[in-house]
């Protein structure tokens, strides 16, 4: 009986370990990740503790302490789900933490060992040898924590190839097969310290895996709950790349804004033109919203550059994408195509107000000048209709225009604009 009411008890203790980390990193956005990084630290002592001197009997004649069973596996849960939720590097914060301050302990306990301590109550004194153990456990813990987390991530991801999406069962391999390894070395430290029998080893074990079980459902309905994870693919990290397969998603928002502008002047470059673009103009057309393109090229932008340099041509492009940028409506995408052509995608902008658009941009422009210089730009324009039912067709278009813009003494946008009688009709705007 005594048995069952140690697992109940035991079960009871991972819920509730559980739901009030999970609420703190629930409420990250509020309190900051420091909070549930603090509670999950603030338990490492506890953790160690109980590991080293506390063990319950459960059915089976299973041999299990909270601290290695609930509150450790629990820990490496925890931190996985930071992982799938943030990244590696917010992973790596708490363990660098708990490293550096176990160290620390065990060097001022070391260090106190010189100071002459007095007694405030008879038998009330300090135990070094308790604060020995404690803290090589803990520091051997820390390390061993390190390890699995680089182990569980790793294989979190490599179980994506063949458990696909299978949230609960990724996690579940995952954390049986670091929580074996670390059961081993950690039984290893715990033998030579304490003299543990094997008895610990064998029933520790099948704890921990019972509780893997146990965190696994809890963390899956976590996420699939609260914070569903991205189902997007990608491809399984190569083990012998331990440290790259670590980091690839460190601040994987940033990464993704940054990824295809240009260095120069910050836009979208010619890449994610080719496919954010492309896909922006045939969603678009598929759904039948009014969609333009509009290609800018700076006018005599080769003789500026011969005449000044190319730093003060590099000040023209980047004074322009500021201007153009500023200019467009925020929804619009805006790209550099290629020396001093840039490409603006419109999309829900029909011809008369991207024509609009296309003088606006011109006449921000032609305000500025470099060193004394104008510099002005020429715009063609296309919107989507008959002649241009495709990204490839409105390009040729909107290329085809910028031709007659220049051939019209350049400074000025060519495209089109509906009349009141619905007949689409050419309009040069030039200044």
């Amino acid at each position: 009986m005594a048995e069952w009411n140690n697992l109940l008890l035991l079960l009871g203790d991972a819920v509730i370990y559980f739901a009030v980390l999970a609420g703190l990193f629930r409420a990250r956005k509020r309190l900051g990740i420091g909070a549930f990084f603090c509670a999950l630290g603030v338990m490492h002592f506890i953790e160690t503790y109980l590991a080293s001197v506390f063990y319950v009997s459960l059915p089976l004649g299973i041999v299990t302490s909270p601290g290695s069973s609930v509150l450790f596996t629990g820990k490496l849960l925890l931190l996985l789900l930071v992982y799938i939720r943030e990244d590696a590097v917010v992973v790596r914060q708490p363990i660098y933490g708990l490293l550096f301050g176990n160290l620390l302990m065990v060097a001022l306990a070391m260090l106190m060992r010189h100071h002459t301590p007095m007694a405030l109550a008879p038998g009330h004194v300090i135990d070094f040898g308790f604060l020995d153990t404690m803290g090589s456990l803990m520091v051997w813990g820390t390390v061993l924590l390190f390890v699995d987390c680089i182990l569980i991530i790793l294989i979190y991801e490599r179980t994506r190839s063949w458990l696909a999406d299978s949230i609960f069962l990724r996690l579940a391999v995952a954390g049986a097969a670091v929580l074996t390894f670390d059961q081993v070395f950690f039984y290893a430290a715990l033998h030579i310290l304490t003299g543990a029998p094997p008895s610990v080893l064998v029933g520790g074990w099948l704890a921990k895996m019972m509780s893997v079980s146990v965190y696994a459902v809890l963390v899956g309905c976590y996420l699939c709950w609260f914070e569903r994870p991205s189902v997007k693919r990608r491809s399984a990290p190569r083990i012998s790349d331990v440290f790259d397969t670590l980091t690839y998603r460190e601040r994987y928002e940033d990464l993704l804004a940054r990824t295809g502008r240009d260095a120069l002047t910050g836009v979208f470059d010619r890449g994610r033109l080719e496919t954010q673009g492309r896909a922006m103009i045939e969603d678009a057309i598929g759904t039948g919203r009014p969609v333009s393109l509009l290609l800018v090229d700076i006018d005599h932008f080769k003789s500026f550059n011969d005449r000044f340099g190319h730093a003060a041509g590099d000040t023209v492009l980047k004074r322009i994408s500021r201007d153009i940028m500023a200019t467009v409506r925020a929804t619009d995408q805006v790209y550099r195509f290629g020396g001093e052509e840039f490409v603006l995608i419109c999309d829900g902008l029909s011809a008369g107000p991207a024509l609009a658009l296309g003088e606006r941009v011109r006449r921000e422009i032609a305000g500025g000048a470099e060193g004394g210089e104008r510099v002005t730009v020429s715009v063609g324009i296309s919107t989507c209709d008959s002649r241009a039912a495709n990204y490839d067709a409105m390009f040729q278009v909107a290329d085809q225009r910028l031709y007659q813009a220049k051939a019209a003494g350049r400074n000025c946008a060519i495209g089109e604009r509906v009349a009141s009688a619905g007949t689409p009709v050419r309009l040069a705007h030039v200044s």
